[in-house]
């Protein structure tokens, strides 16, 4: 199934999707929400949200998501609404490695992926997914780390097959993947 209007932004660190997805959700000339997943672990990290926040427009809305993104998407989702999710590395991140060491079951950790890939399904307003594509270098050492990095390659796959559009951002340009008006 293919979501009525659902973009997604893929790169890898500092390929510019942030901004670029920004870019998308404020000229879709609709309210903005910002659905914003990361945990704030440190201070190098919180220096790396702040510049986030500076550059987005006062007016948009907020909801900090925590595990449960498909509820924030809910939450935020409106026919007439842009909601803008960044990003999904992270979410995964703190289901699977969370800040106080308390993991998901993989049964439910499988469950809160169902339930966001269900979320974006039902979406009526434009959604615009913001993703890490991680999985182009060499496969990591450790088992931990191989988990997360299929992990997040399968989600991303998840998304890309329901989503209208799909973007590769490299060294600040857009690479359009899945064009909007790709044929079935």
């Amino acid at each position: 199934m293919i979501s009525p209007d659902l973009t997604f932004v893929l790169g890898g660190a500092r390929s510019g999707k942030s901004a670029y997805a920004e870019r998308l959700a404020a000229s879709s000339a609709r309210p903005v929400t910002y659905v914003a997943t990361a945990h704030i672990a440190d201070g190098e990290f919180a220096r790396r949200v702040e510049h986030h926040r500076a550059r987005r427009p006062e007016h948009w809305q907020l909801i900090e998501a925590g595990d449960d993104l498909a509820d924030a998407l809910r939450r935020a989702d409106g026919g007439d609404r842009c909601v803008l999710i960044d990003c999904l590395t992270l979410w995964l991140a703190g289901l699977l490695c969370p800040p106080d060491g308390a993991a998901l079951s993989s049964d439910a950790c499988e469950a809160r992926l169902s339930e966001f890939e269900a979320a974006l399904a039902d979406a009526r307003g434009k959604i615009i997914v913001v993703s890490n594509e991680i999985g182009l270098g060499v496969v990591p050492l450790g088992a931990e780390t191989r988990h997360y990095v299929d992990e997040l390659g399968r989600l991303n796959q998840r998304v890309a097959a329901i989503a209208t559009q799909v973007t590769l951002m490299a060294a600040g340009l857009p690479l359009v993947v899945k064009p909007a008006s790709s044929p079935k």
